[in-house]
């Protein structure tokens, strides 16, 4: 994993400072593209998952004072988009894990799941799951598929986010 540039822990501090202010939660936040095409992305979440636009609004216009008075963001102009994680949420942090423990999720893995000590000759050399999270801790997470324990820590996940499913009875 690379590390984080100082510039980045920075606008990390003042969108969750904006989030707080605001009464929401900074879920993640990335800076993607290069040249005029620079883009950060900031997600932001309630514990019972009811943003709005206006949350979003808000959180916006926060931080986009805060980043345009200390000039944190080095380089060409970029925009700032605020929104939620979404259903399918990506899962990058041990408290986003926790959140979706009983959900189901998809985690591709750097390294066959035997390098973490599955024996079982069905998932041994898999290098993907896609189950419901039955525990998370600090170190890492834990399925229980037919009797057979997969626990992976973070270290290993290259990917993992939230499988949304339809439910019977829901419109499309």
């Amino acid at each position: 994993m690379s590390e984080i540039p100082s510039w980045m822990v920075k606008v990390e501090n003042m969108a969750q400072k904006a989030a707080t202010s605001e009464g929401v939660l900074l879920y993640d936040l990335e800076f993607v593209g290069i040249g005029k095409g620079r883009t950060l992305r900031v997600f932001i979440d309630k514990e019972d998952g009811s943003i709005s636009i206006d949350d979003c609004s808000n959180v916006s216009k926060a931080l986009s004072e805060a980043l345009d008075a200390d000039d944190v963001i080095p380089g060409e102009a970029y925009a700032l988009e605020v929104s939620t994680p979404g259903l399918d949420r990506h899962l990058t942090k041990p408290w986003h894990f926790q959140k979706a423990i009983g959900k189901k999720v998809y985690i591709k893995t750097a390294k066959a799941l035997e390098s973490v000590g599955v024996t079982d000759k069905k998932w041994k050399s898999a290098k993907t799951v896609e189950q419901v999270l039955d525990a998370a801790d600090d170190k890492g997470v834990r399925f229980v598929v037919s009797g057979v324990e997969i626990a992976i820590p973070y270290a290993l996940i290259d990917k993992a986010k939230i499988v949304f499913e339809m439910t019977k009875g829901q419109k499309k």
